[in-house]
């Protein structure tokens, strides 16, 4: 990696190197973990809409691929960066072993706005990004799934894509699709369940009065619209929820439905009339039990951590706190529920879904949710254990238990030659 890092890419180094020092690990390691195996950048031509030629660059970055096939999303953004890329393929990695599940990390990325392009250029876009991507992804060595700014639809378009040009089917070379190509019953709302069950898990170690806890929901898409409505399906009081237009707060909780039903009607939050109308800043700072930050990452940072009156904060996204925020917040007696145990159902049913496709077996919504209970419970006491054990936070437990798994598979393994 270069010398010069993101802030994004600086935070998940420095807690690798906070669990790299308690457990420590040899300095070969240290710098086989350190450093992401594979890096792809492609700047591929897409024709418009009007006939234009634009160029688009991506990426596609593999962490680790020491416990099985990478895993790990696919975004499009403006804003996207390598180092981006690099920081969220670190965390897939230590993501999927907190989960004990048999994939590495990895994530992609394509530079765009994929608000202001049309659905042909969409299309045309990830069947080329598909093609440059070919070489390195497969069901048996890097899966790609939905990220920020992508879902089922080009999931769909990069299985069809990679299958066309192998020249049969193969629904396992990505995860997220749609049910009628192979994909999973509950997949889409995988994560949001993920992080509600977390919610429930930690609200009640801690002693709160479960379920009537006041939990407010930054973000109101995939991951925190989910978490929203099964929180408040479980009895909890949402009393605010926010997205990029800005949020609503009701004290004596929302009505998550009919939120829904307005988001789903107006394509944002703001104007709801349930509730008083705030800014993103002046939900993060509520006084509310749970803080769920489920947008985009570094939503909490040094300037703002004081702010912030939760108890506990469930982390929906990835990254949503920088380093220096969750160390002055642990210091404040904050519990925090951190990104790599929070939101992996998502990559928990993702496996769900590639075992399935190869399987050509299919289970029902039930049994997945069933399933990824007993993956994300179990992971939850290994965390809190650790932590009790060792006195730490839960992020530096999920660490050192992710940390030390993958470090083991790669001794066991060995260095090649």
């Amino acid at each position: 990696m270069e010398a010069t890092t993101s802030s994004f890419l600086d935070t998940v180094l420095a807690q690798f190197d906070r669990a790299a020092d308690r457990l420590n690990l040899e300095p070969g390691l240290r710098r086989v973990l350190r450093t992401c195996k594979r890096e792809l950048t492609v700047n591929f031509p897409v024709r418009m809409d009007d006939g234009e030629i634009r160029i688009f660059t991506g990426y596609r970055v593999q962490h680790s691929q020491a416990r099985g096939p990478a895993k790990g999303g696919i975004r499009y953004h403006p804003s996207v960066t390598l180092d981006e890329a690099r920081a969220l393929a670190i965390l897939m990695t230590w993501k999927c072993a907190v989960m004990r599940l048999p994939f590495g990390g990895a994530k992609g990325a394509v530079a765009c706005d994929p608000s202001r392009l049309s659905v042909g250029e969409l299309e045309r876009l990830t069947r080329r990004f598909t093609a440059e991507l070919e070489p390195i992804i497969g069901p048996d060595s890097d899966i790609p799934a939905p990220d920020l700014g992508t879902g089922a639809r080009e999931m769909a378009w990069m299985m069809d894509t990679y299958s066309m040009h192998r020249g049969y089917s193969i629904p396992a070379v990505v995860t997220g699709k749609p049910l009628e190509i192979g994909g999973s019953e509950g997949r889409a709302e995988a994560t949001g369940h993920g992080v509600a069950l977390c919610v429930a898990e930690v609200a009640r170690r801690v002693g709160l009065p479960w379920p009537s806890i006041s939990v407010a929901v930054q973000g109101f898409g995939n991951v925190g619209g989910v978490t929203a409505r099964r929180l408040a399906a479980m009895g909890c009081r949402v009393v605010a929820v926010s997205d990029a237009s800005g949020g609503v707060y009701r004290a004596a909780g929302l009505n998550v439905s009919a939120l829904t039903r307005y988001v789903q009607e107006h394509g944002h939050v703001a104007g709801f009339p349930g509730g008083d109308q705030i800014d993103n800043a002046t939900l993060l700072a509520l006084d509310c039990d749970v803080l769920v930050p489920a947008a985009m990452e570094r939503q909490i940072v040094r300037t703002n951590a004081a702010a912030v009156r939760a108890r506990i904060i469930v982390e929906g996204a990835n990254g949503p706190l920088d380093a220096e925020a969750d160390r002055l917040l642990t210091e404040r007696g904050v519990v925090i529920v951190p990104d790599v145990l929070a939101n992996a159902g998502g990559v928990t049913v993702s496996y769900f879904e590639w075992v399935q496709d190869r399987e050509s077996f299919f289970w029902g919504e039930n049994e997945v949710y069933e399933r990824l209970e007993r993956v994300m419970l179990p992971a939850f006491d290994d965390v809190w254990r650790t932590a009790e054990t060792h006195h730490t936070s839960l992020r530096e437990a999920a660490l050192l238990l992710a940390v030390d798994r993958v470090a083991r598979a790669i001794r066991l393994r060995g260095i090649y030659p």
